[in-house]
């Protein structure tokens, strides 16, 4: 077998999905932890905190806890080369999730284990099911309050629609956390504490025949945990590997992120369970990663992530074959070849030249302003486009305008370049230009996150007028002049930075007279790059 089969092979690239608060980033941080690629894990919380999540680097991630960008994380465990694409947790950034969702192979779904499926993991685990791609789940904070496990897996059943399988099982929760049970292994792993997770957890280990363990455990908990597990050897659902690749059964795993028990359980089986880098749908049927070919295509755009190098890095997922730094390949929007330079792969922010990659691989490339998401690179024999990542239509609108005129190239600049990274969307006003833009975002914090990017990467001070629209639509009939149409008088007819046009609505009403008042109009509220 040559060698970059093998590479391929042992490539496993997964997204990880939650609600926020629900431990998704302090997870990530105890999975590096464990591949060595961080020697003590960062708070994620806390203002006071000296560190910092790894992947959380924007200055309003770390100011306020949460992650608002995702982070492309790599590292190295048991002849495993992981890529680990965290995302955010908070609604309002969840089409930066969708597109990254769009370059994992699997999903590790994290749930509270006081709460159950909470809104934000409904929405995310749907494109999941979409995609049909593998989703694992990780119920966090089992050393605090917490449902009862039989609760939990109900829950997940009947909210998401997907059979579950305990892979462990919890003995207690909050302060009586007493640990788990491998059933697999028929072991018991016992809860130790530790010094909040900074570094690999300690844990005993004995079986259900070990009666050293009641001593652990005590007779109540000891008791207990023989009865469910006979329960759920008798009525759960059976463990099945091909349930599992289709994203039809997902395995459920207990522990503590912050404390980091169970982490290192969960990632063994984890990387034993999903799959190796997966084919992708293209203009040519599927590309198959095993294919010697290069081809890539891109996801995410990030501009200024260091500021030291004040430049725009574009995220591409290797779909097939091998790279190697500074081969030609082919541009299939632009119809050109180019080369693709200072290729990179990354720590979150910190970055470092990488000689080749693999499919399953995630890097970034200098972007001098060529690229766009949803992109297709490949081999100049291949000659075809991966399926289109879709844009959403926002749901909050903003008027913008900068407050120092003389500004207005540096404006102009970051507006722009913050827009082609899909954080917001622009819109200009048919006939009036980029004097006055109006942004939209899926979330109003979005725009707290331009205003504060501006700011600090562009030095732009700007002033934010929240508009009462909801809704925007894209005209399907792109050659169809806006100025023609009869729409009401608080519509607004606009352009998105690609030329197409759109209308900006005040509600779902003014769609509707829209459509009635315009025979043949039709409208859509996903837009794809053309």
């Amino acid at each position: 077998m040559t060698n970059y089969v093998n590479e391929i092979q042992r490539r496993r690239t997964f997204a990880i999905i939650s609600h926020p608060d629900a431990g998704k980033t302090t997870l990530t941080e105890k999975l590096l932890l464990y591949g060595g690629a961080i020697l003590s894990a960062g708070s994620v919380k806390g203002k006071k905190a000296n560190k910092h999540a790894v992947s959380d680097w924007m200055e309003i991630e770390k100011q306020r806890g949460i992650s608002v960008t995702s982070s492309v994380l790599q590292f190295e465990y048991n002849d495993f080369c992981i890529n680990i694409l965290d995302t955010p947790g908070h609604q309002d950034f969840s089409e930066d999730t969708y597109r990254t969702l769009m370059a994992a192979d699997s999903a590790v779904m994290v749930i509270d284990a006081s709460k159950g499926v909470e809104a934000q993991t409904k929405k995310l685990f749907k494109v999941c099911l979409l995609r049909k791609i593998p989703v694992f789940t990780f119920i966090n904070k089992m050393d605090r309050a917490a449902m009862n496990p039989f609760e939990l897996l109900e829950h997940i059943e009947i909210e998401l629609g997907i059979a579950t399988y305990a892979m462990n099982w919890p003995i207690g929760s909050g302060k009586e956390f007493k640990g788990v049970y491998e059933r697999d292994h028929h072991r018991i792993i016992a809860f130790h504490g530790g010094d909040h997770g900074q570094k690999a957890a300690e844990v005993s280990e004995g079986t259900l025949e070990d009666e050293t363990f009641r001593g652990v455990l005590g007779d109540h908990f000891f008791e207990q945990l023989r009865e469910e597990s006979e329960l759920l050897d008798i009525a759960s659902t059976e463990f099945d590997q091909e349930l599992i690749s289709k994203g039809e059964l997902t395995p459920v795993f207990f522990g503590s992120a912050l404390t980091n028990f169970g982490v290192e359980p969960f990632l063994s089986h984890f990387l034993d369970m999903t799959t190796s880098p997966l084919p992708r749908e293209s203009t040519q049927g599927e590309i198959n990663p095993m294919d010697e070919r290069f081809s890539a295509f891109v996801f995410k755009i990030q501009a200024n992530m260091n500021k030291a190098h004040r430049d725009r890095i574009a995220f591409m997922r290797i779909c097939s074959g091998r790279f190697e730094k500074g081969m030609e390949v082919m541009h299939m929007q632009q119809n050109r070849k180019i080369k693709l330079s200072q290729p990179q792969q990354f720590m979150a922010q910190d970055r470092e030249i990488v000689e080749e990659a693999y499919a399953g691989d995630v890097i970034g490339v200098f972007d001098p302003g060529i690229f766009s998401i949803g992109d297709t690179l490949c081999d100049p024999s291949m000659k075809f486009e991966f399926k289109k990542i879709p844009t959403f239509a926002p749901e909050h609108f903003a008027r913008v305008t900068q407050k120092d005129t003389m500004k207005r190239k540096q404006f102009t600049k970051g507006i722009t370049q913050i827009a082609q990274e899909g954080a917001i969307q622009v819109f200009q006003e048919i006939n009036i230009g980029m004097e006055e833009i109006i942004v939209g975002g899926v979330g109003v914090l979005q725009f707290e996150v331009l205003e504060q990017r501006l700011k600090s990467e562009y030095n732009v001070d700007i002033k934010l007028e929240i508009l009462p629209f909801q809704c925007v639509r894209w005209i399907d009939d792109q050659a169809l002049d806006p100025n023609t149409l009869n729409l009401t008088s608080d519509s607004k007819r606009v352009r998105d930075l690609k030329g197409r046009n759109l209308i900006i609505f005040m509600n779902n009403w003014g769609i509707k007279w829209a459509l009635e008042q315009n025979k043949g109009l039709t409208l859509s509220d996903v837009g794809t790059a053309e």
